[in-house]
């Protein structure tokens, strides 16, 4: 393994992992032991992967995991869930909502500070503006459920409405204060009039979490400019690895390691 640095960042730009795809196949002990290996030390835990960590987890399993991460280096810093609002029909529109107060109720309860949703497309034959305004109430109703449990709202940028335009009217809507943007490096931040013009329309919702990909094989993406604006934007939320390509060399530790090294690698350049 490549040495990693040791001296702080001079901004607060802790790194974490998605378990999207690395990490998906982990059960809880062995994602802590690999993150804390890799001094990757955070996570946000994608539902359906093996660590488990679900709504149907009863009282006394919850505190199991808990205990885990309190015993551990690494933070939960979330669950993310694959909830979305954008469905012309009101019922899917309120499950949808009902599922997720129960990720809110179940990442409170183990130890995370918030919860991932997603916009998530527009439909033929509804308008634009009738989905804008219908995903805002959603997240205006999630946001006060979950201000009883001190949870923060964490829309990512993602799929159909991804154009940073449609994200900050969904904002404008979604105007409670529990309601974040995760920033999620898209193609979609270079639309229009570009990626420091898109990131200005949401910098002052950031969440606590940003989703970063592959900082290897992710030549296309600026990321050196995204942490200039991130710097200038006094972010200090998580920048964390969402990637859906698994590492060739079937060395995860390593693989998570250098990750870490390389954004700090990023941040420091930008700093000089």
């Amino acid at each position: 393994m490549k040495d990693l640095p040791d001296t702080p960042l001079p901004v607060d730009f802790a790194f974490g992992l998605v378990t999207y795809m690395w990490g998906a196949k982990w059960d809880l002990p062995t994602l802590l032991r690999n993150c804390a290996a890799s001094r990757v030390l955070g996570v946000e835990l994608r539902t359906t992967h093996k660590h488990g960590v679900e709504p149907s987890l009863s009282a006394k399993e919850r505190e199991v995991v808990r205990k885990r991460f309190s015993d551990s280096p690494v933070s939960l810093v979330g669950i993310g869930s694959n909830e979305r609002f954008d469905n012309p029909d009101p019922k899917v529109v309120r499950v949808a909502i009902e599922k997720t107060k129960e990720f809110i109720r179940l990442s409170h309860d183990v130890g995370g500070s918030g919860v991932k949703v997603k916009p998530d497309r527009f439909h033929d034959g509804v308008p634009h503006e009738k989905t804008i305004e219908q995903i805002g109430k959603a997240l205006n109703e999630l946001a006060e459920y979950g201000l009883g449990y001190g949870q923060q709202i964490r829309l990512e940028i993602h799929g159909g409405c991804a154009e940073l335009p449609i994200i900050a009217a969904i904002l404008r809507v979604a105007d409670e204060k529990g309601v974040a943007v995760c920033w999620n490096c898209n193609k979609q931040d270079f639309a229009g009039k570009g990626l420091e013009y898109n990131f200005n329309l949401v910098k002052d919702r950031l969440g606590d979490t940003l989703h970063v990909h592959d900082l290897k094989q992710d030549k296309e993406y600026p990321y050196t400019t995204l942490a200039k604006l991130l710097v200038q934007a006094n972010y200090g939320g998580w920048v964390m690895l969402e990637e859906g390509r698994m590492p060739k060399d079937e060395k995860p530790v390593e693989a998570l390691a250098e990750q870490r090294r390389l954004w700090h690698d990023i941040v420091r350049k930008t700093l000089d």
